[in-house]
């Protein structure tokens, strides 16, 4: 049976604390007790662990075995999302933790309702938590950033040495098209690419957003005909992305 996966919350040399709602969690409704056993991820290791201490607070772990080190997600990708409904939001972070991508930035676009816009800084915490809990019960390692909302103006200028904005009005370049020449290169650099899409809110980007993001050295890109929801598009990008960074490892010749 596979064990459990824990990321610590704090962590030494020798032992792993789990604190907060995973504590809870862990303490009430999987009832853990001294000797239970699990994997623990500790900074960029992950320990074979067994618990020493439990309270409805505080889980510690004392660590044995070290199993591996802490890969590097999945996907080079960071999400810069337009904050939509808080539920169909809350689920692509879970799906799209669970894809491995590395970084979510929840943007304030025009169309964003003004009552989420007003509310989303009170719900930054609860979607990091919804993201460590996604990253563990999926055995992965990593939990990708999630940065506190922002107004648009202020991320366009986004990092990323690939930066694609997914358009209902594109219609001719898709995303496969827009990340096949980056994949072509040498794998160092294949490696080294990183890419943000950018994913607006219901309505889309207004006809001034797309004029900013143009402006600003942005991709459009096309999904396809149809018409998507955010989380929809959210989920289908990463696939497509994962299925080329997939085929182009594939590709790499064996030097050995």
């Amino acid at each position: 049976m596979t064990r459990r996966r824990w990321i610590a919350t704090t962590f030494d040399a020798q032992t792993a604390t789990l604190t907060g709602s995973q504590a809870e969690h862990l303490a009430r409704v999987l009832r853990a007790t001294v000797g239970m056993r699990a994997d623990v991820v500790a900074g960029d290791r992950v320990y074979s662990a067994v618990i020493d201490q439990v309270s409805d607070s505080q889980v510690r772990f004392q660590l044995e075995e070290e199993l591996s080190a802490v890969s590097s997600p999945s996907l080079p990708i960071e999400l810069m999302v337009a904050v939509f409904k808080f539920d169909r939001l809350e689920w692509a972070l879970e799906k799209a933790t669970e894809l491995g991508v590395s970084a979510i930035v929840p943007v304030l676009a025009r169309r964003t309702e003004k009552h989420l816009a007003q509310a989303a800084a009170t719900r930054v915490e609860r979607w990091r938590r919804i993201a460590r809990e996604a990253a563990q019960q999926s055995r992965g390692s990593f939990i990708p950033r999630i940065d506190d909302p922002q107004p648009l103006s202020a991320c366009m200028q986004h990092s990323g040495s690939l930066r694609i904005l997914l358009s209902e009005h594109e219609t001719a370049l898709t995303l496969a098209d827009c990340i096949r020449p980056s994949l072509q290169q040498t794998p160092e650099a294949t490696a080294a690419q990183s890419i943000t899409l950018a994913i607006g809110p219901e309505g889309g980007w207004t006809s001034e957003e797309a004029a900013a993001f143009a402006q600003s050295g942005w991709q459009p890109a096309t999904l396809g005909p149809r018409i998507l929801r955010a989380e929809t598009a959210i989920i289908a990008s990463l696939a497509i992305v994962q299925s080329l960074l997939m085929d182009a490892s594939l590709a790499v010749p064996d030097r050995t």
